[in-house]
């Protein structure tokens, strides 16, 4: 006998319409798990070393990015993204400015040496200075002693 299955159609508008009005307590239940999100994200490192350096993980990754094509990637950015766009950049811009902010330290610290005519290689000196300096600093931020992404 074959499995009863419910129209599509009729899932997929059952489906939109709760989850329009889930929003709250998507919300609510989110907030409620922050602490055991980091906890359980802390956790779960090693499983992550591991997922991505499991055999066959770049065949797998392509073969992803193929069957979502650039077609949804498109569908989703004019259905999605561009009218959240806005939003986010309010809610990121503390989160851009603590990020930023010890690395303008940085930049505003540093002494380079002087610059010399276009084209001297002693230019090239001064853009070593800069990231070096700057990756000193996001190493010691990492808490790192070189082993930093």
């Amino acid at each position: 006998m074959a499995l009863k299955v419910k129209p599509i159609d009729k899932s997929t508008e059952k489906w939109e319409e709760r989850a329009r009005g889930a929003s709250a307590e998507f919300a609510e239940n989110a907030k409620a798990s922050a602490s055991l999100w980091e906890q359980k994200t802390k956790a779960a490192a090693d499983n992550y070393g591991m997922a991505i350096s499991a055999p066959g993980i770049k065949t797998r990754f392509e073969r992803g990015v193929s069957k979502a094509g650039a077609a949804k990637f498109l569908r989703k950015i004019e259905s999605v993204a561009e009218g959240r766009y806005p939003g986010g950049i309010t809610a990121a811009t503390s989160d851009y400015k603590a990020g930023a902010e010890p690395y303008y330290s940085v930049l505003a610290a540093l002494t380079l040496d002087p610059r010399k005519p276009r084209g001297d290689p002693g230019n090239i000196k001064r853009v070593e200075q800069v990231t070096k300096a700057l990756n000193a600093k996001r190493l010691a931020l990492l808490g790192a002693g070189g082993g930093g992404g």
